[in-house]
């Protein structure tokens, strides 16, 4: 699996998430969110089941809007911005949702066109020409007519990448991209993310809870806690774990609740109990 690539601290900020509270009417989701996501970072937003994650995806790219506070790309407040400057910079960025979002009446290489034909005045072959670029990329060439119900969980993925890549963004963001897959099919979707953030230099954020993907793509990455509805912990994976002040909660979470055993013994479970802590939802 390639390795990722560390990032500068010189490197400059492209996303700034400042001063974020997310509420539904009076029921705050997440309060007080600050931090940045540097050019290039590959860039994890994790935590448990009900956190928040996706929620706060949703507001960095204006599918749902802030109680409070603001998102900036490159400086420029995403958050304030009237709806003609809002289009401009939601050009620079390609999203890939969880269930990949493809549409079922559409061949692969149309669903990766559509993007094109919207927002370009290429000719139809043009279009038809990059999208089936595009799908080469991420390792679906031959597939380009089949449509999403004849490919594999894992080839849906690969296609959403696809399309999301369509407008060659500055920015991806997926939504728990590794949701449903087995190992094999997840590890082989890290090493593409880790592979298009090396060749294209693209910034990449990431929503999972997927501790080997966490491990295995995180330059970066922030921890919402539930309970407290903010963040509690920023850095690289490892750097939250290695701290000797870590977080409980982050520990646990980072250990798959392993680090508990280290603490002295634990009741005994119940028969009923599942073993381990569920972090799916």
């Amino acid at each position: 699996m390639p390795t990722p690539k560390v990032t500068s601290d010189k490197a400059d900020a492209h996303i700034e998430v400042r001063d974020l509270t997310i509420a539904y009417g009076d029921f705050v989701v997440m309060h007080d969110l600050n931090f940045t996501v540097k050019r290039g970072d590959v860039f994890v937003i994790m935590g448990a089941s009900g956190s928040g994650k996706s929620t706060l995806l949703r507001n960095m790219i204006g599918l749902n809007e802030p109680a409070k506070g603001e998102v900036l790309y490159d400086g420029e407040s995403f958050t304030n911005a009237d709806e003609a400057a809002r289009q401009k910079i939601l050009q620079r960025f390609g999203v890939m949702y969880q269930g990949g979002a493809l549409f079922s009446s559409m061949t692969l290489i149309e669903n990766v066109a559509m993007p094109l034909g919207e927002y370009t005045t290429l000719s139809e072959a043009e279009i038809r020409e990059i999208a089936a670029m595009k799908l080469a990329l991420v390792g679906l060439k031959g597939f380009e007519d089949f449509f999403p119900a004849e490919i594999s969980g894992g080839m849906w993925k690969r296609a959403g990448i696809a399309r999301a890549m369509a407008l060659d963004p500055e920015i991806l963001f997926f939504d728990e991209p590794s949701a449903g897959l087995d190992p094999i099919n997840s590890r082989q979707l890290d090493d593409m993310i880790l592979e298009l953030s090396a060749s294209l230099k693209t910034t990449i954020v990431v929503v999972t809870h997927e501790l080997p993907s966490i491990f295995a793509i995180a330059t970066d990455s922030v921890f919402l806690d539930i309970e407290s509805r903010t963040i509690i912990a920023q850095g690289s994976p490892k750097e939250m774990l290695e701290k000797p002040d870590a977080d409980p909660k982050v520990r646990r979470f980072l250990t798959r609740g392993e680090s508990d055993e280290k603490d002295g013994p634990k009741p005994e479970k119940k028969a009923e109990q599942p073993a381990g802590e569920d972090l799916h939802g």
